[in-house]
């Protein structure tokens, strides 16, 4: 049965502006993905928008002395416009505040109390007196019943975390008058979420086996808990108003409200396109001979709205796709420490592209490396300049720029015309491709060791080892993205781009230039077909920088999978490892894909960081004293005796070896670039006596992640490899008992 193709990201707050932090839990995961579904042909719709109603909306708008709707204007203009400069290709970017969706949450509300699904109750809540108002939660303040926190506001404790009924605060005051709230009788609409506990652990146990483990545990544990009701109602002014006679002054509880911002801006999106029912085949069932896979992309915080909640009114609804995989990253750290906008430890998406605006792509892809895709990760500046300098330059800007460099020299900036001899190139290539699909699990060492003998009459041992490398990390690209495994997916991806430096440098044509110029030719005509296949993979991560290799070699722009509107496109990784540039077609005027992000740039970023009055410290639900460390009662001599917190400050990672050097004027040290956790790294190793570089390139080591850097040789060792000592003296390394174990595994 064919597919399309729903995605969503979680509707940003209209509240603020937008940080790293959020764009990496769900907002550049699903573009990455939507653009690689694109790029494969597929149906998709990528569906946000901003969250415009709430408490907190009003609150800053009554600080700020504005209107609420002057608050969401500014919030979501800014915030959409940060988008656009990051290159997020949604197909809709809706709001919660338009009529439309007022009309789609109102519908759902009435459909819902129309067939007796929700439960109105008469309840206490507090209400000031001097302001005639009910106060919402977060309209008061007072003593947390469980930490005893005097600033507990009125639904959640920010100092212990612990939640509670608004009644139970200490010592109530209203944010409005300052004065102490009166107890009040008011009537509210509440969601049946437990009546769908058992709907719902089905639901949960059917994606046992495919969606993330702390997707499943917290949804897990909700259900564990037993799910009750959930209001849905609140009185409030600013928000959907409740379309029932008897419930003026009361407006739909945000969270009720906000999930139903995914359909109602695909409906906006319908009729703009003239095509009012269109919204129907992306969220309603057997609508035709095509299924939906409908992808939630959120943070962690979101988790158990999309899981259960959302969920289970698609379920009372009836007829509505529910998510086929809800892919929540963890939290993204900045230096260290947690994003505060209060302590200033925040970088804004507006300011970051302000800053470098040569720099998107760059941005793009050193969040992505770091993706808090199983635990929360961290961003570094130190780290966002050293991909773009060590791996977007270094890597895929140089191949790209020699490349162009050696074809306007020496072949009239075209690609090359193919001699007599290797006139049928182009078939054979594709015999060579046909081969290597023969068997898809095969790695690319493994495909050349196999199939090299049969084609070395059109091509050499390193020809057949880039289109292999090329075939073969295609593939795993489409693997790690089918997984949401991104960080991988990057890490496949830029490996093609190394064996295509390694190819140039392997076939050096600048020596065949004369000595064989038939064969630089042909060495030549690779290098130039390599172009639009790098652009091809990189698309979804560099999408600016794609277009720009697409065009410098003459190569239509749709194919960097933006926005199709739900159209079916053309499958470009089914040909991705065959030629698709013409003899002597012509190339534009090359430029640089990358510029080098200097020192000082990052120096001022990071001065930027942290209130300049006092010391940032890391912010914890509760304070910690510190105690001077005791002596330690063990034998001298015996061991050192650790607490399980000493230990826990090791980090081992799994660490893949991509090359290895030895050591001038050492015969013990080893230089050696593993692939880590974070991306690359270089470590001195003393074990040059027990192995050959030779040997360690592709072996799998532990090392020691988070130790600090240090000076050795002129250089910088990144981290430590562990080694067994044996009794007379040799080292046996510590590595996986299990082969296929990932780089930057976590090790404990």
């Amino acid at each position: 049965m064919n597919k399309r193709y729903l995605l969503t990201s979680a509707l940003p707050y209209a509240n603020g502006f937008i940080h790293l932090g959020h764009v990496a839990g769900a907002y550049l995961p699903a573009d990455i993905y939507a653009r690689y579904l694109r790029l494969r042909g597929e149906r998709v719709l990528y569906v946000c928008g901003s969250d415009e109603h709430g408490v907190a909306i009003t609150i800053k708008a009554e600080q700020e002395g504005i209107t609420p709707k002057e608050n969401i204007d500014r919030y979501h203009t800014d915030n959409a416009t940060a988008f656009a400069g990051l290159g997020m290709s949604f197909d809709v970017y809706g709001r919660t505040s338009a009529d439309e969706h007022h009309q789609v949450a109102q519908e759902w509300f009435l459909e819902f109390h129309k067939q007796n699904i929700l439960i109105e109750k008469e309840e206490d809540q507090f209400y000031d007196e001097d302001a005639q108002m009910f106060l919402p939660d977060r309209y008061v303040e007072g003593i947390c019943p469980n930490c005893n926190y005097d600033r507990a506001r009125g639904d959640q404790c920010d100092n212990c975390g612990a939640y509670y009924n608004q009644l139970e605060l200490k010592n109530p005051i209203s944010l409005v008058s300052k004065k102490t709230p009166v107890v009040k009788k008011t009537t509210h609409w509440y969601y049946p979420l437990g009546a769908f506990q058992e709907k719902l652990e089905a639901y949960i146990e059917s994606h046992a086996g495919d969606w993330k483990d702390n997707v499943l545990q917290q949804s897990r544990s909700w259900l564990k808990q037993g799910l009750g009701d959930r209001a849905i109602t609140r009185d409030l002014s600013w928000g959907v108003n409740v379309p029932l006679p008897h419930a003026k002054g009361k407006v739909l509880y945000v969270w009720f409200d906000a999930v139903l911002g995914y359909i109602s801006a695909t409906k906006i999106w319908a009729q703009e396109r003239g095509t009012p029912d269109a919204w129907k085949e992306w969220w309603l069932t057997n609508q035709d001979d095509t299924t939906t896979d409908y992808y939630a992309f959120i943070g962690k915080d979101n988790i158990v709205f999309h899981t259960l909640m959302f969920p289970s009114m698609l379920m009372a609804r009836g007829g509505y796709v529910v998510p086929a995989n809800v892919p929540a990253n963890e939290f993204l750290n900045l230096e260290g420490q947690k994003f505060s906008k209060s302590r200033n430890w925040s970088i804004d998406l507006r300011d970051a592209l302000q800053d470098f605006p040569n720099h998107v792509d760059s941005l793009r892809y050193a969040m992505a490396m770091n993706f808090p895709e199983t635990r929360d990760s961290d961003f570094t500046w130190k780290d966002f300049q050293a991909r773009n300098n060590n791996e977007l330059a270094a890597i895929l800007g140089n191949y790209v720029n020699r490349t162009a460099t050696f074809l306007a020299k020496s072949f009239d900036n075209a690609v090359p015309v193919l001699p007599e001899r290797f006139a049928k190139l182009d078939d054979a290539w594709k015999l060579l491709v046909e081969d290597f699909a023969r068997d898809t699990t095969l790695t690319a060492e493994q495909a050349v060791e196999r199939y090299s003998a049969t084609h070395l009459r059109y091509f050499t041992h390193n020809d057949i080892a880039v289109i292999a490398s090329v075939f073969f990390g295609a593939i795993e690209v489409q693997v790690n993205y089918n997984k949401f495994r991104f960080r991988d997916a990057l890490t496949s991806t830029m490996n093609i781009a190394r064996s295509a430096n390694k190819y140039f440098n392997d076939s050096a044509p600048w020596k065949s230039l004369k000595a064989d110029p038939d064969e630089c030719a042909k060495t030549m005509y690779i290098c130039a077909q390599l172009l639009p296949m790098l652009a091809t993979v990189f698309a979804p991560i560099t999408p600016t920088v794609a277009k720009n290799i697409f065009a410098f070699v003459g190569l239509p722009e749709h194919s960097v999978g933006t926005s199709q509107h739900g159209v079916a496109g053309v499958n470009y990784f089914a040909t991705l490892a065959l030629p698709h540039l013409a003899q002597s077609a012509p190339l534009g005027t090359a430029t640089i894909l990358f510029t080098k992000i200097e020192d000082e740039d990052i120096e001022a970023q990071i001065a930027k960081l942290g209130d300049k009055g006092q010391p940032i410290q890391p912010e914890t639900p509760t304070a910690k004293t510190e105690q001077a460390p005791k002596e330690s009662s063990a034998p001298e001599g015996v061991m050192d005796i650790i607490t399980i917190d000493d230990f826990m400050k090791v980090k081992l990672r799994t660490a893949l070896v991509l090359s290895a050097e030895r050591v001038p004027k050492s015969d013990k040290l080893l230089r050696l670039t593993v692939q880590t956790e974070g991306g690359e790294r270089n470590i001195f190793a003393g074990i040059a006596k027990y192995y050959t570089p030779e040997e360690m390139v592709g072996k799998m080591v532990v090392i020691v992640w988070n130790l600090a850097p240090r000076k050795m040789m002129g250089s910088e060792s990144q981290g430590m490899v562990l080694a067994v000592n044996a009794p007379d003296g040799t080292l046996s390394l510590v590595t996986p008992e299990k082969s296929g174990m990932p780089a930057g595994g976590e090790v404990r």
